[in-house]
């Protein structure tokens, strides 16, 4: 195997195949890239056993096709490290790999090809294509509320639901809910509900774009690949069943308030300074014209703030985790944001004035 190429033409799918790789492996393997060259192609494949990710770009030369293992942080590493506009030259020499670039030359171990796992490449049932941009937001719409080391673990990822003309993407952590629903070109019978691990969600997010360009996906029994370019992204799904979110979303709600989204985020992180580190709890009391936000730690230190809204009605007094609202201020793209509320002890619904794609369920909390 010999082949040479320009660092910036390395660099960018090695950074995001490395992202793949985990620093603590069970596999002395798994911290490898595996490299594969043929027919004037570089083909790097990384993998955590969950999620695998590939990525090709064309040599400058091939001297000669074939394939290693090289560790990934450390190939990166030295890439980064390099002068811009570098050529590297790659050869296998003696079992080892030798990457020679101006006057240096560093020399990495390498591990059987043979060992390298393969995420299973089972028969895709269903074929489907989005605009990266679709699914990139609506991924960054909702992947905020996945939990992260939830012991119900098909909640540390995100439940995708692909219908006839619609794509929606729903994550929990159990404190609060993020749904995201958008209209597709796509045509799926019956309609599919897949759950992405955490990770799977977070890598694939790397590879998207706000482009309208096409993002291939391949649904499997036990999982998903995605097709971007030069890139061909696979991930396991979760076995376990989501719960049904419709049953969690307030309805009825008959205390409505606007408020300017960024004023209120301002409100809400300068207040959260005062706020009980561990609980992060915060306290909306709801007056017309008139929303006052509270905070207070076991220092005795106090935050008070007030910011005007929209809205007539009888007041009203509920506590937060300030960090669950701040979190979805920061998503929500409009310069408005709607709260609805019924008691201090149900659930409020956040989303834009009117209803927009994405709503947002956060549970209050007794302070």
């Amino acid at each position: 195997m010999k082949f040479s190429i320009s660092r910036e033409a390395l660099l960018r799918p090695l950074t995001l195949v490395a992202g793949v790789v985990e620093r603590r492996q069970t596999l002395p393997v798994l911290s490898n890239v595996l490299l594969q060259v043929q027919d004037d192609q570089l083909a790097l494949t990384g993998t955590d056993l969950e999620v695998e990710l590939i990525g090709r770009v064309a040599p400058d030369q091939v001297d000669e096709p074939g394939s290693a293992t090289v560790p990934a942080r450390k190939l990166m590493d030295i890439c980064k490290s390099l002068p811009e506009q570098s050529e590297i030259n790659f050869a296998i020499e003696e079992g080892r790999a030798v990457l020679r670039s101006g006057r240096s030359r560093f020399t990495l171990s390498t591990l059987p090809v043979a060992e390298f796992p393969n995420i299973e490449d089972g028969p895709g049932n269903i074929e489907l294509s989005l605009p990266r941009g679709t699914l990139k937001h609506l991924i960054d719409a909702t992947s905020f509320a996945m939990a992260q080391q939830d012991v119900r673990y098909y909640l540390n990822g995100m439940l995708l639901e692909l219908n006839s003309n619609l794509v929606r993407t729903v994550a929990t952590d159990g404190h609060r809910l993020a749904v995201c629903s958008r209209p597709a070109d796509i045509d799926v019978d019956p309609p599919q509900k897949l759950i992405v691990p955490r990770k799977g969600i977070l890598e694939l997010t790397r590879l998207l774009g706000d482009s309208d360009e096409p993002v291939n996906l391949t649904v499997g029994a036990s999982h998903v690949r995605a097709h971007t370019g030069e890139f061909t992204f696979t991930s396991k799904l979760v076995d376990g069943k989501f719960p049904d979110y419709e049953r969690v979303v307030p309805r009825g709600g008959d205390k409505v308030l606007i408020a300017e989204r960024a004023e209120l985020r301002q409100v809400l992180s300068r207040t959260s300074i005062l706020s009980n580190e561990k609980y992060r709890g915060v306290r909306l009391q709801l007056e017309e014209g008139n929303l006052r936000v509270t905070a207070n730690n076991p220092e005795q230190e106090e935050a008070e703030e007030n910011v005007a809204i929209e809205y007539s009605g009888d007041g009203m007094e509920i506590g937060f985790n300030v960090s669950y609202l701040i979190d979805v201020l920061t998503v929500l793209n409009e310069d408005r944001v709607q709260l609805t509320l019924s008691d201090p002890n149900s659930s409020a619904l956040m989303e834009e004035p009117g209803g927009g794609d994405a709503m947002y369920v956060v549970m209050p909390m007794r302070l």
